[in-house]
């Protein structure tokens, strides 16, 4: 049995090979996720190769998901938007990058530190102007997108609840009702929303994730949201294999509490 909740894993150093992604492709990864904020067009090259070889070779069909960087400014302990309220967030490097993408025929294109709708309507004519048909992500990780959400749900095609930089603009105890706040505008709009960032972090090093992080990815779906997103634990951590079928079984759980709407909150 597969969970309905889609399951995201970031590629990186230990997920990108074809035989480590065979065996998260038998345990239920449905989206590869290529940070374009690291690599280049070529080793990004080899790794959708390696995708979609694995995806044959199980039978199965997996999307891609082409994350641009937009405009961030990278530090020792992490990264933040780069900008203004009224900064371009879509790059030279985000236009490059995004000719690559549609070139290779992914499926999504995450747009970073959206503002407004009218993000979402120029990525939308720079796919349309190459003959792209990818769907949009909407990043949601300014104070100013939160602000503009209503509007950019008519235009953008999913969201992604980027927690990450939202705890820049937020304080961190804000984080949760954010997240409520994006996840049931989005049920609402029919669009589809994927919860991110931190979400299985101590499986980097752990086998075993923390029971706050099960809580966590658990009532995440329970509220409503349609994926659960993996970032550094699949990409880098020592234990891809065992989080993704972490989040399956967790995921799995969440869906037959809400078919019984047997809930305790």
């Amino acid at each position: 049995m597969q969970s309905k909740t889609k399951i995201i894993a970031t590629m990186g150093p230990s997920s990108q090979s074809k035989e480590m992604l065979v065996e998260l492709i038998k345990h239920n990864l449905n989206i590869a996720r290529l940070n374009f904020s690291w690599n280049t067009h070529g080793g990004h090259g080899i790794i959708i190769e390696h995708i979609r070889e694995a995806a044959i070779e199980c039978g199965k069909s997996i999307e891609i998901i082409q994350d641009l960087s937009g405009p961030r400014v990278q530090e020792e302990s992490g990264h933040h938007f780069g900008g203004e309220d009224n900064t371009e967030v879509i790059t030279e490097k985000d236009k490059d990058d995004l000719a690559f993408g549609i070139e290779q025929n992914v499926d999504y294109i995450a747009l970073s530190f959206v503002g407004s709708a009218k993000d979402i309507i120029e990525l939308r004519n720079l796919i349309n102007a190459k003959g792209g048909k990818q769907k949009i992500i909407a990043k949601i990780e300014r104070k100013m997108a939160v602000d503009n959400l209503d509007e950019i749900l008519e235009v953008t095609d999913a969201v992604m609840v980027a927690r990450g930089d939202l705890g820049n603009e937020y304080p961190l105890e804000e984080i949760p009702f954010i997240q409520h706040q994006i996840i049931d505008a989005c049920n609402k709009k029919g669009k589809m929303v994927i919860v991110a960032t931190q979400m299985m972090l101590s499986m980097v090093n752990s086998p075993t994730p923390t029971r706050a992080e099960v809580s966590d990815v658990a009532y995440a779906i329970i509220d409503g949201a349609n994926a659960v997103m993996l970032s550094e634990e699949s990409a880098m951590g020592k234990y891809p294999v065992e989080t993704v079928i972490m989040m399956e079984k967790i995921a799995l759980e969440a869906e037959k509490r809400l078919s019984k709407k047997d809930i305790i909150i």
